[in-house]
C-alpha cells in the first residue's frame, strides 16, 4: 500500500463527499412531464449541459443550472416552465455526505489539513461543508476563483491562496472529467479516485489511487 504524504488533501465536495442528489431531484420534479421511459436519457442530457455550461466565461451557479434544465428539455421536446433551474439550486444546501464519509474525514483531518474545491456558489457550500461533520482547513468555490472546474483556473486560485505547489497536494474525487484529468494535467501526481460507480474506470494514464469510497483514504496515508 502507498503512504502518500501530502502537504494538504484536497477534495471534490459533490459527488465525492457530498451525496449529489441532481438525478433524483430531476426525476421527482419532471415525473409528470417525462415519461418514465425516456428519464434516463434525459437525466444523461442534464448532466452533460451542466458541463458544457461550466466550460465558458464564470457565471452564477443558479444560471448554469437554469440554463442547463431548459436546454435539456428543448432537447427531448419537454416543455421548460419558469423557476425549473431554482428548484435544482434551492435543493443544493440540504444535501448530506454519503454515509462512508464522516468518519474517516474526521480521522484524516488529524493528521493533515483539508481544503474544498467545489463548483457551489458561496451561499450554498457551507451548510453542505458543516454537514460532513470534519473540520476543514479552506473551502473555495467557483465564484471565489470566478471559474469553474474542469478549467485550471479554479485549481491554481486554489494552490495560489494555500501557498503551495501541484505536487505537494493530494486531489481527490470521483469525477475524471471534472477534477482528476485537470489535476494531472496541472502537475498534482497525487490523485485519488472515489469510484462510486457513477463514472467508467479511468485511463491509468493519469496516474491515481483507486478507493471505493472515502473509507479507503485512510489506506492510502498509512493511517
Amino acid at each position: 500500500m502507498p503512504r502518500l504524504r501530502p502537504s494538504f488533501i484536497t477534495f471534490d465536495c459533490y459527488g465525492t463527499l457530498t451525496n449529489f442528489r441532481m438525478g433524483e431531484v430531476a426525476r421527482a420534479h419532471f415525473a409528470g412531464r417525462v415519461p418514465a421511459a425516456e428519464m434516463d436519457a434525459f437525466l444523461g442530457s442534464f448532466s452533460a449541459y451542466r458541463l458544457d455550461e461550466v466550460l465558458g466565461a464564470w457565471k452564477p451557479y443558479a444560471e448554469v443550472l437554469d440554463n442547463a434544465i431548459r436546454r435539456t428539455c428543448r432537447k427531448h421536446g419537454i416543455a421548460s416552465q419558469e423557476g425549473d433551474g431554482d428548484v435544482f439550486y434551492r435543493a443544493v444546501p440540504g444535501w448530506g455526505p454519503h454515509p462512508d464519509v464522516p468518519e474517516p474525514l474526521k480521522r484524516v483531518a488529524k493528521e493533515f489539513p483539508l481544503v474544498i474545491l467545489s463548483n457551489a456558489s458561496d451561499e450554498q457550500i457551507h451548510s453542505n461543508v458543516a454537514k460532513l461533520e470534519a473540520p476543514f482547513h479552506a473551502v473555495f468555490t467557483a465564484e471565489q476563483a470566478q471559474s469553474y472546474k474542469p478549467r485550471m483556473k479554479g485549481f491554481e486560485y486554489m494552490l495560489d491562496r494555500l501557498g503551495t505547489r501541484p505536487e505537494e497536494v493530494l486531489h481527490v474525487s470521483s469525477s475524471f472529467r471534472y477534477d482528476l484529468m485537470t489535476a494531472h494535467d496541472l502537475g498534482i501526481t497525487m490523485k485519488a479516485w472515489v469510484n462510486r460507480g457513477h463514472e467508467p474506470r479511468g485511463n491509468t494514464f493519469y496516474g491515481y489511487h483507486e478507493i471505493p469510497d472515502i473509507g479507503g483514504l485512510p489506506g492510502l496515508l498509512g493511517l
